[in-house]
């Protein structure tokens, strides 16, 4: 497999990207909205209940983690069955590039742009969050050993699974708004472990728990990985879809 290929690949998406403004807006304004919504939502609770604040704000991080996976989903799932429905994708498929260089390709052009947006955006929510606990707590409360895990581990894990979710949708139906339904299946889970960190059913402030939830995380990745290249058949993308 050869890599500039897929980065040739990504480089198209990423300039077709571009052209897609309402995308753009979901990427970039969902992540810096959240991060002045949650703190101004916190700072107001920990007003009645500074104790309480060391409770929510685990919790609250994971958020992004579910962001990540949902803000690939427009992305990654226009990546092949939009680009079919424009007629974009024959020439691409008809060139001597592998089914794994076009995957790698494609997932890279899914992955980059909304892992920056959510690394800006947790970043200012943190930062943002520190005001609060220092006036609230009397420290700061970030950086701290779970946000790293959260950030360095837990995020870019939860967006490459849903990349891959999408892409293997994407490559599966024909049309664009299906694709999006059904990949947005990939927020299921993280949704699941944020509610049950709210409820106190998970501790989402031991770093062992994030730990063990990371390392599924892993698994599944790698699983997705093979059954992504299993399932991709470029003949039958050209020759089926009309």
């Amino acid at each position: 497999m050869r890599l500039s290929k897929s980065w040739i690949i990504a480089a198209k998406d990423f300039k077709t990207l571009r052209k897609k403004k309402n995308i753009l807006y979901t990427l970039f304004v969902i992540p810096f909205l959240i991060a002045v919504l949650i703190p101004a939502v916190i700072g107001y609770v920990a007003h009645k209940s500074p104790a309480e604040l060391v409770v929510f704000l685990p919790a609250f991080l994971f958020f992004y983690v579910i962001l990540a996976a949902y803000l690939a989903t427009p992305i990654a799932s226009y990546t092949i069955v939009g680009e079919k429905v424009e007629k974009s994708l024959e020439p691409l498929l008809a060139t001597p590039t592998t089914d794994s260089e076009i995957l790698l390709g494609k997932g890279i052009s899914a992955f980059l742009p909304p892992l920056a947006a959510v690394l800006g955006g947790s970043a200012l929510f943190m930062l943002l969050m520190d005001l609060t606990t220092k006036d609230k707590l009397g420290y700061y409360y970030f950086p701290d050993w779970n946000s790293a895990i959260v950030i360095l581990l837990l995020l870019p894990l939860a967006l490459l699974m849903s990349v891959q979710v999408n892409v293997i949708v994407s490559s599966r139906v024909a049309d664009v708004r299906t694709g999006q339904q059904l990949g947005a299946l990939a927020v299921i889970p993280f949704m699941g472990v944020y509610l049950a960190g709210e409820l106190n059913l998970i501790n989402l402030g031991e770093a062992s728990n994030l730990l063990i939830i990371a390392a599924a995380l892993l698994v599944v990745d790698v699983l997705l990985f093979f059954v992504s290249r299993a399932t991709f058949r470029r003949e039958e993308i050209l020759t089926r879809w009309k």
